[in-house]
């Protein structure tokens, strides 16, 4: 098997724990690349993303629609897609205990001028996609579902989710959470302006549009760990991906017990030690 190893801070792969892993890896006859780009994946059997959440992102652009499967290796601070220790992976890598999941993208096009550089644009997006104001004036935002259209937001902005991001930004700003696996998008108002809106599911064959009304010069567009400016009568169209990305999951992987252990759900004096 040929692994690649993706990393955005070089240090961590001095760290002891992933040298003892890497090391156990390679006298099984496992071949180690380094990668940074897409151009990198040639060959590559697996990617293995060293960090937290943000470098699994990062990774899954460098995969884009390759297919290469990733596994997150944690050395970062939460680790819901990284979620994994060097040595629980090294284990499930030598004795073949590990399964491929799906993981849905989105794919957000934009009609209008891109103020950043337009050249690097990668439309997706495996947590969420968000737009959000740049100045102190509050953003109109106005949603349309497979052409119904929803009351105009008028908060600091607004995110598509997927299942996947539902424990990311899409928690922080209220939104429910989802399983995984479940098929649907989250449509979630950021600081709302509003007492009586709430975040949205919705399935995710919708084709969500969206238009902004703003006072300011531009709008902040972000994609994941990605952020760009677009006009303020840019218009977007998020739907779902045509491709998947493949997250190699390990078989004592539970997401709910996750949630117990990563955001301390359910913490009460009163559960004792029975939970």
């Amino acid at each position: 098997m040929i692994l690649g190893l993706y990393s955005r801070n070089d240090a961590l792969l001095d760290s002891a724990r992933l040298v003892s892993m890497l090391d156990r890896m390679e006298k099984a006859s496992c071949k180690l690349r380094r990668v940074a780009e897409t151009a990198d994946l040639q060959g590559i059997d697996m990617l293995l993303s060293i960090g937290g959440d943000g470098t699994f992102l990062s990774a899954s652009k460098c995969v884009g629609g390759s297919g290469v499967p990733i596994l997150g290796i944690n050395l970062g601070r939460l680790g819901f897609l990284s979620e994994y220790s060097p040595e629980e992976a090294c284990e499930a890598l030598l004795s073949g205990k590990y399964e491929l999941e799906e993981r849905r993208l989105v794919k957000t096009s934009v009609e209008g001028t891109i103020l950043d550089d337009a050249k690097g644009f990668w439309p997706y997006s495996l947590n969420e996609v968000c737009v959000h104001r740049t100045g102190a004036a509050i953003l109109g935002i106005e949603v349309s579902i497979d052409g119904a259209r929803l009351p105009v937001y008028w908060a600091d902005g607004l995110l598509v989710a997927t299942s996947s991001g539902s424990t990311a930004y899409s928690l922080s700003a209220g939104g429910p959470i989802c399983s995984p696996d479940s098929r649907v998008l989250i449509v979630a108002p950021v600081a709302p302006h509003n007492l009586n809106v709430r975040p949205l599911v919705v399935p995710d064959s919708a084709r969500i549009s969206i238009s902004l009304r703003s006072r300011d010069s531009a709008v902040q567009l972000s994609m994941d760990n990605r952020e760009l400016l677009i006009a303020p009568d840019a218009t977007l169209e998020v739907e779902v991906a045509q491709f998947s990305l493949n997250r190699v999951r390990l078989g004592r992987s539970n997401f709910f017990k996750a949630l117990t252990t990563k955001l301390f759900w359910g913490e009460d004096i009163r559960n004792g030690e029975d939970r």
